[in-house]
């Protein structure tokens, strides 16, 4: 199963940007996971448009952009153009969560949609088939460094499992409490994306921490 490394823009260095990037840019990361927050849907403020543009100046890899906030789709296609190549919204913040994934996917991109931990997946039946990507979040959302949340594999395993019964090759990604001390069993549960964000930036060496996640034993 493909092995994806996504690390949290959200732990980098905000004074030195461009440089924590273009590390990840030399690094075995795919992806760049990029967090929007609000300060409604979650209780977090972050990035906006202005910071999309030097973190898409800095790398040419994969921009995985996260948006945790409200009326996500008045903002999807402005993200599209500032340079997201796959742009997910929450289950939670959409009435139409079919035809908001349609609409992503119109902007040329691919589509993502997550659940927060209470959130049960069953609610995705019926929508995978306009998802690219399905974001379990392993935390609450809103802030990074938090602790990995019981039971979270269990849904990641039933989320692949709705996956494969109905063969769309949804990609399944995690987020939350994520290091190289559980990344091998959050891959063999059937994930296919991890987010990272402190315990890549928070290494003395982000670059070998990202490879040991890659090649992490159950």
């Amino acid at each position: 199963m493909e092995r994806i490394i996504s690390p949290s823009m959200l732990s980098a260095d905000f004074g030195n940007l461009e440089r924590d990037t273009r590390m990840i840019d030399r690094s075995s990361a795919e992806w760049v996971h990029i967090d929007v927050m609000d300060g409604v849907f979650v209780p977090n403020i972050s990035f906006g448009f202005p910071v999309m543009k030097p973190i898409r100046q800095a790398t040419g890899k994969f921009l995985d952009v996260h948006l945790m906030i409200v009326e996500p789709m008045k903002y999807a296609g402005r993200f599209a153009e500032a340079g997201a190549d796959l742009v997910t919204i929450h289950y939670e913040a959409v009435d139409d969560a079919a035809g908001a994934l349609r609409q992503i996917r119109s902007y040329g991109i691919r589509s993502g949609i997550s659940v927060k931990p209470a959130t049960p997946v069953s609610v995705l039946e019926g929508l995978l088939e306009f998802a690219d990507l399905v974001l379990i979040m392993s935390v609450e959302p809103g802030f990074g460094g938090q602790s990995f949340i019981e039971g979270s594999l269990e849904k990641v395993a039933e989320l692949r499992r709705m996956i494969d019964a109905v063969g769309t090759g949804t990609l399944i990604e995690i987020d939350g409490g994520i290091s190289s001390e559980n990344s091998g069993e959050v891959f063999a549960a059937g994930c296919n994306v991890l987010v990272a964000g402190s315990a890549v930036f928070g290494a003395a060496d982000p670059e070998a921490e990202i490879v040991k996640m890659l090649r992490s034993a159950p």
